[in-house]
């Protein structure tokens, strides 16, 4: 007689998930074992993996970078597929550029590499002491955010330079030496995904890990691994365009029983109004529809997921960082646009034609060395907006900028520098995702990201008079943010997934862990 399968449900096409699925499916034994299946409520894998094309270049709507190359399994796939080798132009392909960025404020005065420098590294030693790479003998709260931390640097380093420069010229040099460390704070808000770098939790930085060696992009796009992933898979196995509305779990009673047969502990209905049974579910959906999954118009999960569980999900922060591509007509030979760091003024100094929404944006540069496509970052609620606006909107913000910015070094930057295209990524308003990645937010903690990963229902012993048990690995839960020190990147959902996958192949004893 012929045992039957466990139906194993992964909801979620992403890095998370399709790196789950590949394993169980790729691991010796358990076909015979397993019926696996991944529901993806989008039409096209990836998640928030997009690679797209722009004014003939590749380019990344989501994820963009290999965060260094020494142990990276995304690194180890991109090699093994050859994705690291294009003869199509791509974004970043010349790696890091901030080596030849030129500061400009938003007057058009151009700022001496010798007057930024002090600044950069007074920010740079900072975050290398909040993520613990040097060590400060100040005392340091117990709850703190990064934010404050900064500030507290940046004051004190004003209070030690008090006496250098006196009346309007010390005035000047401080509102500058304000709008260039606001710059390097918004870079920093790009990585971590938060509105503001007061979110974000001073202690938990230096958890997090960055893998060794440069910084890479992946030539023939990041959507390359997730195909790989998928490849091994069967026809038919993934399913686009199923939406999963509700999850019901068994958390401390029997099976249901529908027609006097037993059905697996859960079911998923869809948003088409079919519902499917898994004894097991891997939830990989993101941190931000979980948060809004947890809410009691949402009811996404019947029962309610655990207290500690909707703890996690509601102490962890979780961001919006959108990106801006804006192409722009032929301009004249041997001349080419900066890398232009952006300093922007306080506000009784303001240019009033630079929309808001523009004023924490640190970078504005083409994707490579010579290419006409340019490219910005926006976070939090800069980055909602820029999703509400119209192309016509963006480029008429964007080119007074850049008239505002480059004014002293081409008088005619406005028409020079005409922008005619525009693409933006929209990772806040989409249902499917509402965010970009997670961050760990004050007063929360890698215990956290450690509950997050916590499958249900958790063992404990039953308290029915039958002394029977839930069943085990009803609900599991993979992605970025439920790695504790891999959070916010796409190895970090690999890893995850990996976990996940483990978990169950050692449940059914086809792995030793």
């Amino acid at each position: 007689m012929v045992s039957k399968k466990a139906k194993v449900v992964i909801i979620g096409a992403g890095m998370a998930g399709l790196t789950a699925a590949n394993k169980l499916y790729t691991t010796a034994g358990c076909k015979d074992l397993l019926d696996l299946c991944v529901v993806e409520g989008g039409n096209r894998i990836g998640g928030r993996i997009n690679t797209s094309e722009f004014g003939g270049d590749r380019i990344e709507l989501g994820a963009t970078w290999i965060h260094g190359i020494g142990g990276s399994p995304v690194h180890e796939i991109a090699q093994q597929i050859n994705s690291l080798q294009s003869e199509q132009p791509w974004e970043c392909m010349d790696g890091l550029l901030e080596t030849e960025a030129i500061t400009i404020a938003e007057d058009g005065y151009v700022l001496d590499s010798s007057f930024v420098e002090p600044i950069s590294n007074l920010f740079n030693k900072l975050m290398d002491i909040s993520q613990s790479k040097l060590v400060t003998q100040n005392e340091i709260p117990n709850v703190m955010s990064v934010g404050s931390f900064l500030r507290r640097g940046i004051d004190a380093y004003w209070d030690e330079h008090v006496d250098e420069l006196e009346g309007l010229d010390k005035r000047r040099k401080r509102s500058l030496e304000q709008g260039i460390f606001a710059m390097f704070e918004s870079i920093q808000r790009t990585y971590t995904s938060a509105n503001d770098l007061e979110m974000l939790d001073f202690n938990a930085e230096k958890e997090y890990c960055m893998f060794p060696g440069e910084e890479i992009t992946i030539a023939k796009g990041y959507l390359s691994v997730i195909e790989s992933l998928a490849s091994v898979l069967p026809p038919g196995l993934i399913q686009l365009g199923r939406k999963v509305t509700k999850i019901e779990w068994q958390p401390d009673e029997l099976l249901e029983i529908e027609n006097g047969t037993n059905k697996p502990p859960v079911k998923l209905h869809f948003v088409d109004g079919s519902i499917m049974y898994a004894d097991h579910v891997i939830v990989t959906v993101s941190l931000g529809v979980l948060k809004q999954g947890i809410r009691e118009d949402s009811g996404m999960f019947n029962p309610p997921l655990a207290s500690f569980k909707t703890e996690a999900i509601t102490r962890l922060g979780f961001g919006v960082v959108n990106k801006v591509f804006l192409k722009l007509t032929s301009i004249p030979d041997g001349i080419n646009f900066p890398y232009l760091q952006m300093v922007f003024h306080n506000e009784s100094e303001q240019n009033p034609k630079i929309p808001w929404w523009m004023r924490r944006t640190a970078n504005l540069c083409p994707i490579y060395g010579n290419s006409n496509v340019l490219l910005s970052w926006f976070v939090g609620k800069e980055a909602l907006e820029v999703e509400s606006l119209s192309d016509e909107e963006i480029i008429d913000g964007f080119s007074k900028t850049i008239s505002s910015f480059l004014i002293n070094s081409h008088s005619d930057a406005e028409s020079m520098f005409k922008v005619e295209k525009v693409l933006k990524s929209q990772w806040g308003n989409d249902p499917l995702f509402l965010g970009s990645y997670s961050y760990v937010a004050i007063e929360s903690s890698g215990d956290d990201l450690d509950a997050m990963a916590e499958p249900l229902p958790k063992k404990i012993t039953s308290l029915h008079d039958s002394n029977v048990s839930p069943p085990p690995l009803q609900i599991l839960f993979a992605g970025e943010a439920t790695h504790r020190t891999h959070y916010s990147t796409t190895h970090g959902a690999y890893f995850s997934g990996i976990r996940e996958a483990n978990r169950l192949l050692q449940h059914y004893h086809c792995i030793d862990i």
